[in-house]
């Protein structure tokens, strides 16, 4: 019997005994934390996403469930050279196991190579591809050739001044110590 899955709340064990498979596409704006980290700007493209589910030893009193996530997505990051506008392409290729309860997804997830989840009748799948877009972004955007030249110094004529009104302010402070400004 087939059924229809929702990514916002997935039976994955289901999904994965039917091999079943949903996609979907959203503007970046539809992902708040993702949308948060391009400071509002979006991205030209959207997200994409893909996902199968897999039972693999089915004869086994508890076979493997496992989800092969695709996704991707172009988002406007802050080059950190020039300060402008970036595209950065994002891109997804996981496979999660999926174990009953947190606690054994936690104690499986530290010794295990492959990404291991708690099982729920309700798993956000939108939200999990949200999360991996966001472990994929760089953590310094830059063009790989900037669009402008990038000023390497900063001139401000009031730092100077304040750097002299500081030396003056020492020297009075000497002058203090030494008794040299005292009327007598």
């Amino acid at each position: 019997m087939s059924k229809e899955f929702t990514a916002r709340r997935l039976d994955v064990r289901r999904f994965a005994e039917e091999g079943a498979a949903l996609s979907g596409r959203e503007p970046v704006q539809a992902h708040d934390r993702l949308l948060a980290e391009t400071q509002g700007r979006g991205g030209p493209a959207g997200v994409s996403w893909s996902a199968a589910g897999e039972l693999l030893n089915a004869g086994h009193v508890e076979p493997d469930v496992w989800l092969h996530l695709k996704a991707d997505a172009v988002v406007l990051l802050t080059c950190q050279r020039c300060l402008g506008p970036v595209e950065v392409a994002l891109a997804v290729d996981r496979r999660f196991r999926f174990v009953t309860g947190e606690e054994a997804a936690a104690a499986q997830d530290e010794e295990a190579e492959e990404d291991v989840l708690a099982l729920s009748r309700s798993f956000d799948l939108v939200e999990l591809v949200e999360d991996e877009l966001l472990m994929e972004m760089p953590l310094a955007p830059r063009h790989e050739v900037c669009p402008q030249p990038v000023r390497m110094n900063a001139q401000d004529e009031d730092f100077e001044q304040a750097g002299e009104r500081a030396a003056n302010a020492f020297a009075v402070l000497g002058k203090l110590k030494t008794g040299q400004g005292e009327d007598k």
